[in-house]
């Protein structure tokens, strides 16, 4: 387990076996961290904690098991993202669900992996089939037809990690299987932090769709596109949206556009989208709006929600922080674990326990 979690924190920081030898205190060399990775040979405490520091990783990260691979890894990624920025995301995600995954042993939760069981399907044929599907596990998990306050905590009470993540600039999110021992003992999705709120609720709709359908049955169908469906009709319910601007026009205002994307936490784009996938407007009215006045929002996001405001006070993880709370108050870790699980400061730890300090 050390040798692969070795390679994929040196891979994650892009360097050679040599590289990492040259820049480790106490001095290593490049055919020790061979014979590491290889599984052949253990470093010494103080070499392992200089390798730690080198590749700014966790002992737990280097040393822990409760995390062995991850499985069934898609990407929400630019169409450049390279091998090496995959490998980056799937080291820092495997690093985050470690730090999960080792406080609920700490606290004796059990992962629920059974979610949504009866709710997976192998293929889908065709756009009107998404649409069902998406539909279908709005009305299995009681969520209306109301746009939803949170997916993070939608997904979260459904038994699937949910993490923020400082991802590769080329990769906006991922969906995965946690293994150990051979087993899935868990699900995750993972959102880049470095996105705008309105691509975050998008990203983890689209990922929650690799957890619901398998594959296109439909050769015309392309996967990818298939998540993007599912997502946008997952988020912004057919019927609902028909209702709301009437099944058939013409054209429709930037105000309305405007109004809705701030309605659903979406971006102006996969508005659009949406509008001509449901029948409002036709495809060809939406060709014609990305090729005028709706060009530039693929790139930049007409009247963006605001940091704190709206959809983006809520669409954030926090199961993982509640519980490492609860650990210390629990007194079953200390406030310098609970720092090192949060990536946090041990001031700021001890304040989020006591309180501010009165003067």
């Amino acid at each position: 387990m050390f040798g692969k979690r070795l390679r994929l924190a040196r891979k994650r920081a892009g360097l050679s076996m040599r590289a990492l030898a040259n820049a480790t205190s106490p001095k290593v060399t490049a055919q020790a961290i061979s014979k590491y990775e290889a599984g052949k040979m253990l470093p010494s405490s103080a070499v392992l904690v200089g390798l730690g520091k080198t590749l700014d990783v966790s002992l737990d990260f280097l040393m822990s098991a409760q995390v062995e691979a991850l499985d069934a890894v898609e990407f929400r990624k630019h169409s450049g993202a390279s091998a090496r920025d995959r490998a980056r995301a799937e080291a820092v995600v495997m690093d985050s669900l470690e730090r999960y995954l080792a406080i609920e042993h700490i606290l004796g939760i059990e992962t629920s992996i059974d979610w949504a069981e009866g709710r997976r399907y192998n293929s889908v044929a065709n756009e009107s089939e998404i649409d069902a599907r998406a539909d279908e596990l709005r009305r299995v998990w009681d969520l209306g037809r109301d746009p939803i306050p949170s997916l993070c905590e939608l997904l979260e009470d459904k038994g699937i990690k949910v993490v923020e993540a400082d991802l590769p600039e080329s990769i906006n999110g991922l969906s995965c299987h946690v293994l150990r021992g051979g087993e899935i003992v868990a699900e995750a999705v993972v959102m880049s932090s470095r996105i705008n709120v309105e691509r975050k609720r998008f990203t983890l709709a689209h990922e929650l769709a690799h957890r619901i359908i398998r594959s296109a049955g439909n050769l015309a169908i392309n996967l990818e596109g298939a998540m993007n469906r599912f997502a946008g009709a997952f988020l912004i319910p057919g019927q609902r949206l028909r209702e709301e601007v009437g099944a058939d026009r013409r054209r429709i205002t930037y105000y309305e556009i405007v109004r809705l994307k701030h309605t659903y936490g979406v971006s102006a784009a996969a508005l659009l989208m949406r509008l001509g996938q449901v029948g409002v407007l036709s495809r060809s009215a939406v060709r014609r709006a990305f090729a005028t006045f709706a060009r530039s929002w693929r790139k930049s996001e007409p009247d963006p929600i605001r940091p704190g405001h709206g959809f983006a006070a809520f669409e954030k993880p926090r199961r993982f922080k509640r519980l490492v709370s609860r650990a210390v108050g629990e007194g079953l870790i200390s406030p310098v674990r609970a720092a090192a699980l949060l990536g946090q400061s041990l001031k700021s730890v001890e304040r989020q326990i006591s309180g501010p300090a009165i003067h």
